[in-house]
């Protein structure tokens, strides 16, 4: 008894929460219009947040990963023995995780961390060919297997994608060096093994889940956490809704509305609680209805920019998900910067016959403590405290 005891509490001791924190910085747009770069970059690459879930939209531009233009939180990762450092964007709306590698030449690559695999004495290489499509273009490389360690866990053979060309300009002034997906393994290219299922798979963590929580203020605070939910982060109960796909995060929103007047998903419609898509996305028309709801107007570069004096006069928005009313006011769904106040809502040009999809954003989960649960395959929030 006292053997297994023992045996017991080691198991114990190598299986816990694993919180990760997360900075929050500088996004491309707002780096891009600090550089007086946005209105050019904008009229050469259309931004439509729909290609990222509906890759048959993409353009073939040469231009990856526009859908992470806004992005804000990051993390920092390490690969191999001994450990080499990336920033990473931790995204629940992509499965596979990738970073550059020495053997890319592109000048997004040069000017971020590239991993080595001849510095790594556990990496195993694949003749494995990988091409990862988030929009507008694709990451390509080749896979491989080394020890991942995030927070103070490390995850043995783990399947990642070394880049080999990261084509077009994004990727070079990104704040980001790669991108580690917490979606479902059916989204994942070259069907890789996603970071989250072998910390599960690997006895790693305590429950087959992780939360969220994103700060609106400073850069600290923020975090990812593996395993667990932290109570402190939120006030009243988690309100359960259960998930309508195992792909992306996808769940049912029944309305939503501003004064008791419903205004978009009259009929409920189909959400994607998505930590990698910064705003908060819908389709064209009641997008550009809660714009003019809100006093947004469009400017030159194609954004809704709002007068920062009116934010105290401006409506709240109220999703209703499973029956509980999820507000958002004003000082969530504006985003000020040095450069003045803009909308935090973006219309997507949908394909015909998708229906009526919805993306919950940071904009939304700054607001919201996220639980994202494997186990049952349901999403939980409850109002940050």
């Amino acid at each position: 008894m006292k053997i297994l005891l023992l045996f017991g509490l080691v198991v114990l001791a190598q299986c816990s929460m694993v919180k990760v924190p997360l900075r929050k910085g500088e996004s491309l747009r707002s780096r891009l219009s600090r550089l007086g770069l946005l209105g050019d970059y904008l009229s050469k690459h259309p931004y439509n947040p729909a290609t990222k879930y509906f890759t048959n939209l993409a353009q073939a531009s040469g231009e990856p990963l526009q859908n992470y233009m806004d992005i804000e939180y990051f993390g920092t990762i390490s690969i191999g023995t001994p450990p080499q450092s990336f920033t990473v964007i931790f995204d629940t709306g992509s499965s596979n995780l990738w970073v550059p590698s020495v053997a890319c030449s592109s000048p997004a690559c040069t000017n971020h961390h590239m991993f080595n695999p001849q510095e790594s004495s556990t990496f195993q290489s694949t003749n494995t060919p990988v091409s990862i499509q988030y929009g507008t273009g694709s990451m390509t490389g080749y896979l491989g297997y080394d020890t991942v360690q995030v927070g103070n866990i490390q995850i043995t053979n783990q399947i990642f994608g070394l880049s080999q060309t990261e084509p077009g300009s994004f990727l070079y002034y990104s704040p980001f060096d790669g991108i580690l997906g917490l979606a479902f393994p059916s989204l994942a290219s070259s069907q890789a093994t996603p970071v989250f299922d072998n910390m599960w798979n690997q006895g790693l963590i305590p429950q087959d889940l992780f939360s969220v929580y994103l700060s609106s203020q400073g850069q600290s605070g923020s975090f990812v956490l593996f395993g667990g939910v932290d109570t402190s982060y939120y006030s009243g109960n988690l309100n359960w809704v259960p998930l309508t796909a195992e792909t992306y995060w996808q769940i049912t929103v029944d309305s939503v509305s501003i004064n008791g007047q419903v205004i978009a998903c009259s009929e409920s419609c189909q959400a994607i609680v998505d930590t990698g898509t910064s705003l908060l996305a819908g389709p064209s028309t009641p997008i550009a209805n809660i714009q003019y709801y809100i006093g947004a107007s469009q400017d030159s570069n194609g954004q809704y920019v709002i007068n920062c004096n009116s934010i105290s006069n401006m409506p709240t928005i109220v999703f209703t998900i499973n029956g509980v009313q999820f507000p958002l006011p004003a000082s969530a769904y504006v985003r000020q910067n040095q450069q003045g106040c803009t909308s935090g809502f973006q219309a997507m040009n949908l394909p015909t016959n998708s229906g009526d999809l919805w993306i919950l954003g940071d904009v939304f989960i700054r607001e919201y403590y996220v639980v994202f649960d494997r186990a049952n395959n349901y999403v939980a929030m409850a109002p940050i405290a």
